[in-house]
């Protein structure tokens, strides 16, 4: 299937010399949730910017909807509704007005029913008729998504869309995310809430000084890099680890109560069977055991300070 949006060795380097995106390749496909992650500065907002016409590269091409950005940017941007970091609105407008204007923008027709379905969706059905100098920082969020979604694009940016906001209105904000997904929408957002990526994203990409180093679908990302570690409650408490227990990554806690085995995925099966007989021959028992996962955000830190 053709990716929604391609981007071909794009890169961005400004007048000062700073270059803030390096060569990237990148395909996002149709009605995925692409989660971009990376720390302040590593470029995630240029990108975006490039790709919504925004910000114009150095070097490279990018198509959204099939559209070149550059030479085709009407119909480009046509596809493309961006929820950016800062809250831009006209203070003194209504909420409705608002976001009706967002969507006359592109030159469509007026259509009542869609804004109030996606006023609705957002819970701002209550607040249509209030002045935007009204709404609290989260409200005033979730009108820069109705009007993102104004013009119903098949592609929507979301760049930082939960800062700020609590957590009623997250999950709010969230539950509409799966609902446009299924409605065929690609989503592509950064945010620094890692534990959102890791429930929402189908695709991880991890962007750091201008250059991205990591595309993976998110099961298989935690799968290939994320640490396990098997923790076996002992019967009895040892002095130390048995030399016969040698070869395994194994810790001892400080009381002697519990050994902390740490593998990854590929070692999972064989390395744990070969401990527990390893246990059994040492006459060494065990009375419980459970398993725990690194989450993503242990798997970005890691991938962020290999980099540096």
């Amino acid at each position: 299937m053709q990716p929604i949006i391609d981007v071909r060795q794009l890169s961005k380097t400004y007048a000062s010399g700073f270059q803030a995106l390096k060569p990237i390749d990148l395909q996002i496909r149709q009605g995925e949730i692409f989660a971009l992650l990376g720390p302040n500065g590593a470029g995630k907002t240029t990108l975006i910017s490039i790709v919504c016409g925004i910000v114009n590269p150095s070097a490279g091409s990018v198509l959204a909807g099939g559209h070149d950005v550059v030479r085709e940017y009407r119909a480009a941007r046509s596809q493309i509704g961006l929820v950016p970091q800062e809250l831009t609105t006209d203070s003194f407008e209504t909420v409705w007005n608002t976001v009706s204007f967002s969507r006359g923008l592109f030159g469509k027709a007026p259509d009542p029913a869609y804004i109030e379905k996606v006023l609705k969706d957002l819970s701002l059905w209550s607040k249509k008729d209030s002045k935007m100098i009204t709404l609290s920082g989260g409200m005033k969020r979730r009108v820069m998504i109705a009007k993102a979604l104004s013009h119903e694009p098949r592609i929507l940016f979301l760049d930082e869309p939960t800062a700020g906001v609590d957590v009623e209105l997250r999950r709010d904000m969230w539950t509409m995310v799966r609902a446009l997904r299924a409605s065929g929408v690609t989503i592509i957002l950064t945010t620094h809430y890692i534990d959102e990526a890791e429930e929402m994203a189908d695709r991880i990409g991890v962007i750091n000084k201008g250059e991205l180093i990591l595309v993976q679908d998110k099961a298989e990302l935690m799968n290939r890099l994320g640490r396990r570690q098997l923790t076996l409650q002992l019967q009895s408490p040892l002095a130390a680890i048995p030399a016969g227990l040698a070869g395994h990554a194994l810790e001892l806690s400080a009381d002697g109560q519990q050994l902390v085995y740490t593998f990854d995925a590929q070692a999972e099966r064989s390395g744990i069977d070969v401990l527990l007989r390893r246990l059994a021959e040492l006459g060494i028992d065990f009375k419980d055991l459970r398993t725990s996962q690194s989450s993503l955000e242990d798997i970005f830190v890691d991938l962020v300070r290999e980099r540096a």
